[in-house]
């Protein structure tokens, strides 16, 4: 068969999924010739987003977690393009990739065309303001490796504002988190170790205990709003002990410079806030070629992962609204579907390439998991399993949760490279600072 002929799998979004796809794929399909597999990012680098938090909070570095897709595709038989897909025309079988343009505005590449016989969509979710006036302009959204580093950045900056306050003055600095889902929650229990850590570092003008208020804005009636209540009350009984401000059932109406304006009419102060609540697809899959859409953004699908109206476009992940039968509802926006939507693709796409029917998506749910840092983990497992849910905390669930992470970096790299990146990690984590300090 000549090239030419060969099927062409276009992959657009390179999260957790997306990249795990492009690696499976081309690890067998592209190795052997059988398909052209490429994938598609506005971003030349990867970083799983449940680290999000912790880069922010700067207990851990972007660099020592970040993937260059331009090697993992190098090594594992796929093309990588660097570019942000903004059209698609069905008949044709294309998409369209807005020019790349450096931090000058110069153009690194122009806008093209890109031909495909099957496209994957898994361009995940973003941060939803409700359209909140000064949510834009005063918060940060950790959508990305860079807005966590520009988060991070801030807070050092906050951190060294407030200890070099003239004598007398107050050294006092306030983070406001909007939305107390798993990010929001996460992202506070980090930042008070990062506080803590800064002010032994030397930053020693801000005593954290006395000086720094973390506040945990939710609309909803309660924390972790989308999980199990009993995980949902064990998780505030440890921001309680980490004296983390919480305030739930009170929707924010404003953010400006220095506050947070809550429905009740609350004034929260605020030196810095990050958006965390609610999510939505990007914008540019609202009414893409006719495809059919859900309010927020989501491609709705068919139990295959196909599109309900072009057999030819799949898509999975956070972008897209699969249903989930048992609950009479969508599965849910979480890494774990993800991971396993990306698995079933790879043996639906081979199917396909044989012309063999390919299998219907059926979530399975292994619970949840919700790290506090340095001073807790807790979750909730096997609950479809069991018929409810099993609260589990401290150690064991801090094993679990890492694993999810070792599960990913399995899936792209093989048990060997692992194993080695981990014992490297150990090793240098003894001649590093615990935080990242600038």
């Amino acid at each position: 068969m000549s090239d030419q002929h060969i099927h062409r799998i276009v992959i657009v979004g390179g999260g957790a999924g997306g990249l795990e796809l492009a690696t499976k794929l081309g690890n067998s399909l592209g190795k052997g010739k059988k398909a052209e597999i490429t994938l598609v990012d506005k971003s030349p680098t990867h970083v799983w987003k449940p680290l999000l938090h912790q880069i922010a909070a700067g207990t851990s570095g972007m660099l020592e977690h970040e993937l260059e897709y331009l090697a993992q595709a190098h090594w594992h038989h796929f093309r990588f393009l660097l570019g942000q897909m903004v059209g698609l025309n069905r008949a044709q079988k294309t998409i369209s990739l807005a020019p790349v343009l450096d931090d000058r505005e110069l153009e690194i590449s122009a806008g093209r065309t890109l031909q495909y016989d099957t496209l994957v969509l898994c361009v995940g979710s973003l941060a939803n303001d409700f359209g909140t006036p000064g949510a834009k302009e005063h918060a940060i959204a950790l959508e990305t490796q860079y807005d966590a580093a520009k988060f991070h950045r801030r807070l050092i900056n906050a951190f060294i504002r407030a200890h070099t306050r003239s004598p007398g003055a107050s050294h006092k600095l306030d983070i406001a988190i909007i939305g107390a889902g798993a990010t929001g929650v996460e992202l506070a229990a980090e930042l008070h170790y990062s506080t803590r850590q800064l002010a032994a570092y030397g930053l020693d003008q801000v005593m954290p205990d006395r000086d720094v208020q973390l506040t945990l804005i939710e609309a909803a009636p309660r924390v972790l709003p989308a999980l199990p209540e009993r995980l949902s009350e064990a998780t505030l009984k440890q921001l309680e002990k980490l004296k983390v401000q919480v305030f739930c059932g009170d929707p924010v109406v404003k953010v400006s410079i220095d506050r947070v304006d809550t429905k009740s009419g609350r004034a929260i102060p605020a030196d810095l806030v990050v958006w965390a609540a609610g999510i939505k697809a990007p914008d540019f899959l609202a009414n893409l070629d006719g495809l059919e859409s859900a309010r927020n953004n989501q491609l709705i699908v068919k139990p295959t992962l196909q599109t309900t109206r072009d057999d030819n476009i799949f898509a999975f992940g956070d972008c897209a609204a699969c249903p989930w039968p048992e609950k009479q509802g969508n599965v849910p926006p979480r890494a774990q579907a993800a991971h396993q939507q990306a698995a079933l693709l790879v043996d639906s796409l081979k199917r396909r390439l044989r012309g063999e029917p390919i299998k219907a998506y059926r979530y399975r749910d292994f619970g949840s998991l919700v790290s506090l840092g340095e001073y807790s983990t807790v979750g909730n497992l096997m609950g479809s399993l069991s018929g409810g849910s099993i609260l589990i905390e401290g150690l064991f669930a801090r094993l679990m949760y890492i694993s999810l992470y070792k599960l990913h970096l399995l899936a792209l790299h093989g048990l060997g490279k692992v194993a080695l990146d981990t014992v490297a990690r150990l090793i240098a984590r003894r001649t590093q600072p615990q935080i990242k300090l600038h």
